[in-house]
């Protein structure tokens, strides 16, 4: 039998056996040549029956292994168990595997480490932004610059109030709310 007509399906009994026409072809001394060093002849005819034996056992071991994963397969079926299932299961147990794996535990503690030190950093980096923001309100130069402000808006606010030439606010004229004397 020729290699290109070899049972090549992975899911069957056969897989990697020679064809039986190849195990029952009498083979001559002349054609495989002299024993193998150490061996008798008779040695060698023992040896040769002792394989065909194992390689018949073989056969039989993957054809019994072919019939149980097909009973398999059928108990499956009606349990209405699917493959997508069983990709599941394992998914699942592979999954438990790695998180109670030592490289995982090892892994989440550092994140964890990591997250409650940049936690920390960034809490202290808040801190010292608003008391930055806090001492720069209480500056010389800021306080210089409100009152500015306070004098700019109180020019506009009152100019606006003064005019004559029909500009009112649309709430109505002369009414006044607390927050138009804040200072910004």
């Amino acid at each position: 039998m020729e290699s290109a007509n070899q049972d090549i399906n992975l899911n069957s009994p056969n897989k990697g056996l020679l064809a039986d026409a190849m195990t029952d072809v009498p083979v001559d001394n002349a054609a495989r040549g002299a024993a193998p060093e150490g061996l008798t002849l008779a040695e060698e005819e023992e040896l040769r029956a002792e394989l065909a034996k194992v390689e018949e056992e073989i056969g039989t071991l993957r054809q019994v292994l072919a019939a149980k994963e097909r009973h398999c397969g059928e108990l499956k079926r009606k349990l209405g168990l699917t493959p997508l299932d069983g990709l599941k299961q394992n998914l699942s147990k592979s999954w438990h595997d790695v998180q109670v794996s030592n490289a995982y535990k090892k892994t989440q503690e550092t994140l964890s480490q990591a997250g409650q030190r940049t936690s920390a950093a960034l809490s202290n980096v808040g801190s010292v932004i608003s008391r930055k923001l806090g001492d720069m309100r209480n500056s010389a130069t800021f306080k210089s610059f409100e009152d500015r402000v306070g004098t700019i808006k109180s020019r506009v606010v009152g100019s606006r109030e003064n005019s004559t030439d029909g500009l009112h606010s649309p709430s109505g004229a002369g009414d006044k709310t607390p927050q138009d004397n804040a200072p910004f």
